[in-house]
Order: structure tokens, then C-alpha cells, then sequence
């Protein structure tokens, strides 16, 4: 691979990466804790739209890992972030949780279900079959559909959820509309990550714990990347793909001295 700068500035995913299941992953508190010494800008991303940057700052904190509320990008910011950009000031009916509902009301959208200008799907553990029957006739009255990521499903200490991808694919069913998703694998969720920062992604570099969301991102963003074997992907995960992290490592552990 060319020879790439220095890094000054990091993307790191948090499940898989820094947390696996409730639990911090030997080496993630070191690896913070050198971030925030070395002063270098850094964003820990989810795609989990659920909470707010300051309900993941408090549950990182019980777990013993110090993340500053605003050192925390999620797809419901981008998805925000997106939609002021296309269209400031409008209207969304939106199924999802506070991660949402909060980023959506923070640029100044109205939430409604009078001919809003999108449907915007989130994460919820509380899909209703009423709310996504609205979400199709209001798709099929002319709403345009927005979602936050394509992960269909999730984790939880029982086993794999239903999550935002697979309820789309319901939803696109039944209207013949496809969303666009604003969380990874976009990369429109690591530019604005990285605009957030004024960070650069010739100097950035993406941590995570897949192939087809962190590292894809992250490579077409124009990152370093960096996948971590703590997560979903194995070593021989790696060669089923027709591209390649630019560095594969055991875990978060491995890249403390390399802040």
C-alpha cells in the first residue's frame, strides 16, 4: 500500500472496538485516556441511533471509559446533520428514541405526521406495526425516506435483534421507495465526523470491528483503516472481501503506542 502520513486525528467504532457487550475491551481505557493526553482530536462513532451523545457519555463512564460528550458522533447526528444540509427548517415523522428525536429537534425540526417532508427510521426496541403503517402512506403521499443505518440487526445479551436495515426493508416492500442511510457504511457519516473534528482524512485513521461497514467506510472516505479482531470479523473474514483494511490488529490494545 502507498505511504501514508502520519495520524493525527482518530475514528474509532465503539462496539466491538472499545466495548463488547457492556463490557470494556482490555486496552480501551488506555487507548482513551492516551487520546485525551495526547490532545489529538478523536470521534467514537455508533451507528445505534438510540441515545444521545450524553447517554453514551454516561454509560461509557460506568464502564470506567472517560468520553467527553462531544468526542461522541452517531448516526443520528449525521442523519441531523444530513437533513439540515438538504433541507433546513423542515418536517420529519420519525420512528425512533431520544438519539434521534434529540439531533432532529437540535437543528429545528418539526416532528409530525401532517405531510412531513421525510419519513426518518431510527433504532427502537419498540417497532409498532401502527407506526410503520403510517411511515408507508406517508411514503406513498409523496414523504421522501431517510434512514440512519442499514444494520438489520443488532446485539443484545439474548442474541441478534430485528434492527433500523431489516424494518427498511419492510418498509420498502410495501412502497417500492429504498431509503438512503446516512450511517456507515456511508461515507458521508465519517466526512461529517471528520468536519466536526477539522480533521483531514489523509491524516485520519478508522478503528473497527467490520469489513462491511467501518472499513468500507473508512477506505472510501480516504482514511487509514484499521480493523480490530475483537468484534464480528475473523482473520479469515478478511480475505472474503475485495478490499483490505490497511492494518489488521488483535485489539484497541495493539494501537495505544501508536497515539
Amino acid at each position: 500500500m502507498a505511504e501514508r502520513k502520519p495520524i493525527e486525528s482518530w475514528l474509532t467504532d465503539m462496539d466491538g472496538v472499545l466495548i463488547h457487550e457492556g463490557v470494556p475491551i482490555p486496552g480501551a481505557d488506555a487507548f482513551i485516556r492516551k487520546l485525551r493526553d495526547s490532545a489529538k482530536p478523536f470521534l467514537v462513532l455508533t451507528n445505534n441511533s438510540i441515545y444521545t451523545p450524553r447517554d453514551l457519555h454516561a454509560r461509557l463512564q460506568r464502564m470506567g471509559l472517560d468520553v467527553p460528550v462531544d468526542n461522541i458522533w452517531t448516526s443520528a447526528l449525521a442523519t441531523a446533520q444530513f437533513l439540515d444540509d438538504q433541507r433546513p427548517g423542515g418536517t420529519a415523522y420519525v420512528i425512533g428514541e431520544a438519539g434521534l428525536t434529540t439531533a432532529l429537534h437540535d437543528i429545528g425540526y418539526v416532528l409530525t405526521d401532517h405531510e412531513p417532508d421525510y419519513v426518518v427510521l431510527g433504532e427502537t426496541r419498540t417497532y409498532s406495526f401502527e407506526a410503520m403503517t403510517k411511515a408507508v402512506r406517508l411514503i406513498l403521499d409523496g414523504a421522501r425516506f431517510i434512514c440512519t443505518n442499514p444494520d438489520e440487526t443488532g446485539p443484545s445479551t439474548e442474541g441478534p435483534l430485528p434492527a433500523t436495515g431489516a424494518v427498511a426493508a419492510l418498509i420498502t416492500k410495501a412502497t417500492g421507495r429504498k431509503p438512503y442511510f446516512a450511517g456507515k457504511p456511508n461515507p458521508l457519516m465519517m466526512r461529517t465526523g471528520l468536519n466536526t473534528l477539522g480533521a483531514h482524512s489523509e491524516t485520519s485513521a478508522m478503528i473497527g470491528d467490520r469489513m462491511d461497514t467501518d472499513v468500507l467506510a473508512g477506505l472510501e472516505a480516504g482514511m487509514e483503516t484499521i480493523l480490530v479482531l475483537t468484534g464480528l470479523t475473523t482473520p479469515e473474514d478478511v480475505d472474503k472481501y475485495p478490499y483490505r483494511p490497511s492494518t489488521v490488529v488483535n485489539s484497541i490494545a495493539d494501537l495505544v503506542d501508536r497515539v
